[in-house]
């Protein structure tokens, strides 16, 4: 049996997350904008909640296309409001429209939210050498200062403990623990 962080173990969608996605360091600026809005979605709320629900965002917001959301209109976020498949907080619709255009303003001056999101960990993952969940931070200086420039240009829903999530999730830090199989086999840029 392979050795799995504890975190994970509780769900089947949990345990192909873990194996297959979480700490893959992400470089595509599409999934990228998916990952800074699910994990602004989860806010409150538990991961499997948003994860059971991902494929109906996916199909709902445009397999997270930043170029078509950020072009929602009034009624297409009132529409989604109505949508089970989904979270259905408004301050968490509109922030999806809201942080689209301004993800496109990022890529606009960065070339790619990449290049721009990357720079917050000197642009390869930083990995730690966790033993236990415990010793796990729910933030760090480096999501710190990633939410407080998300902040600064206008992003909602990127508090410190959100940025520190996504960047666990994107592979921008190894929090797997040093005994899990997964530790070894992430890359390490």
């Amino acid at each position: 049996m392979k050795n799995r962080c504890s975190w994970c173990l509780s769900t089947e969608e949990y345990i192909t997350y873990h194996d297959e996605e979480w700490g893959v360091p992400v470089h595509d600026d599409q999934k990228l904008f998916e990952m800074i809005c699910l994990e602004g979605a989860q806010a409150g709320l538990s991961w499997i909640t948003v994860l059971k629900k991902r494929d109906h965002y996916r199909k709902v917001y445009h397999n997270f296309d930043p170029k078509k959301v950020a072009k929602y209109t009034e009624a297409k976020k009132a529409k989604l409001l109505t949508d089970p498949g989904i979270i259905r907080n408004k301050l968490k619709v509109k922030a999806f429209t809201l942080n689209a255009q301004l993800f496109l303003e990022v890529q606009k001056e960065f070339g790619t939210f990449d290049k721009y999101i990357w720079q917050f960990v000197n642009h390869k993952p930083i990995v730690n050498k966790f033993k236990s969940m415990s010793e796990v931070p729910v933030s760090t200086p480096e999501s710190e200062a990633m939410s407080k420039d998300l902040k600064k240009r206008g992003f909602k829903f990127v508090g410190s403990t959100i940025c520190y999530a996504f960047m666990q999730a994107c592979g921008m830090v190894n929090d797997h623990m040093v005994d899990c199989f997964r530790y070894k086999k992430m890359p390490k840029k």
